[in-house]
């Protein structure tokens, strides 16, 4: 396993630091659960704010003060070993366990400034660009006219867009003469967020690109659809250049009204909330990360989360947000079901994403988006992972952007 997955010594300290955390929040989340059993009469009195006096209080106490003690001299010897050692190369398996913690915890990490957040970068066989002219001229020899940029979905990263030996980026290079670049980006944040920042390397890029770029398109697998709708809007709002140069956006199995997983989570904490002995245990729903939350609905906008509290009961505040007006919208969407209409096509589309919210469907006509009919496409048979490296998505997404 060391092998496999080579660990570097800012990987130590990052997940050091979680340990740290987490060993804190258990020992809060056992004292509260303490508290509320000893409220029961006959038992002992607790105080009201969830903490306990006397003995036990103590030990709690104690408990957080060591293990602050402890992580901080572990973190300032592991902050030593890091800038001491060099990074050893990175490898696939390293790199999604990495992005899966993100997509779970990567508001928190980039919060506490943890070494294992994820800045949005655009990559190219895995390492990061460096968005100047000459750089890029020098690590792209054969860079073309035509750019492609792939976005992936939450808890993933740039490099699994290769599944079953197939990648949509590589493909369309050889097929169509696009120059592919990957986002990877820290999946936990918000996604307007994220949304912002890919705007600003999409501009910083286009103007730096070493050719004349005459074709510019977004391919998004689940929240990258999300991202790509967040960084065109912001992009738009800030006088960037670069949507000009944008000919088509493809979203593949994206949840623009939102996954039911989400919703389902957000119902199961709230009823351990409401559960007298079960109500701590809702603070570890708490725990994951506000790009997660973002898909209850959809999120797009700071306005869609900013200023409310993202774990309360609430139903859709989103602003809505209508496909980009001036450029060519593509919607991929799948079912694992065999034909339209059974009962997996109406219910659980690929199994994450509901074919409604793929293809942007709505109860409500203004939070409908407007595919044009011959931009829509389905897929039978065909979970969301398998969007990836499905041959007819593929056949379906060449002939869009022929």
């Amino acid at each position: 396993m060391a092998a496999r997955i080579p660990v570097r010594p800012t990987d130590l300290r990052g997940a050091a630091r979680l340990a740290t955390e987490a060993t804190h929040g258990l020992t809060d989340l056992v004292e509260a659960m303490h508290e509320r059993i000893a409220r029961v009469p006959l038992v002992g009195r607790a105080s009201a704010d969830g903490r306990l006096g006397g003995i036990g209080g103590l030990v709690y106490r104690s408990v957080r003060g060591v293990t602050r003690g402890v992580g901080s001299g572990v973190d300032a010897l592991l902050g030593l070993v890091a800038a001491s050692l060099p990074a050893p190369d990175t490898s696939p398996e390293r790199e999604a366990v990495v992005a899966a913690l993100n997509g779970v915890l990567g508001d928190h990490l980039a919060a506490t400034a943890n070494p294992l957040a994820i800045p949005l970068t655009l990559r190219h066989g895995g390492r990061a660009l460096v968005l100047e002219r000459e750089a890029l001229a020098e690590r792209l020899p054969d860079a073309t006219s035509r750019l492609a940029v792939l976005l992936h979905g939450l808890c993933m990263n740039d490099l699994q867009w290769t599944r079953d030996g197939h990648d949509h980026g590589a493909a369309l290079q050889r097929d169509g003469g696009f120059t592919p670049l990957y986002a990877h980006y820290n999946s936990g944040l918000h996604i307007s967020t994220n949304g912002q920042a890919l705007a600003q390397q999409l501009e910083r890029l286009v103007a730096q690109w070493p050719r004349r770029l005459r074709r510019l398109v977004l391919v998004g697998h689940s929240m990258g659809g999300l991202v790509a709708r967040s960084a065109w809007h912001a992009a738009r709002k800030a006088g960037h250049r670069w949507p000009d140069r944008v000919d088509a956006l493809v979203f593949l199995g994206t949840p623009h009204h939102g996954a039911p997983l989400e919703r389902a989570g957000h119902g199961l904490s709230l009823v351990l909330r409401a559960t007298p002995y079960a109500a701590p245990l809702a603070r570890l729903g708490r725990v994951r990360s506000a790009g997660i939350t973002d898909l209850r609905h959809g999120n797009l906008l700071d306005e869609d989360w900013d200023g409310h509290d993202r774990f309360a009961r609430t139903g859709d505040r989103r602003r809505p947000l209508p496909l980009p007006a001036d450029v060519p919208c593509f919607a991929l969407a799948a079912t694992t079901g065999a034909r339209k209409g059974d009962a997996r096509d109406c219910l659980l589309g690929d199994g994450l994403v509901p074919l409604d919210s793929a293809l942007g469907r709505h109860a409500e006509p203004r939070h409908t988006l407007a595919f044009a009919p011959e931009r829509q496409w389905v897929g039978h048979r065909i979970n969301h992972l398998e969007l990836l490296g499905h041959p007819e998505v593929y056949a379906q997404l060449r002939r869009w952007l022929a």
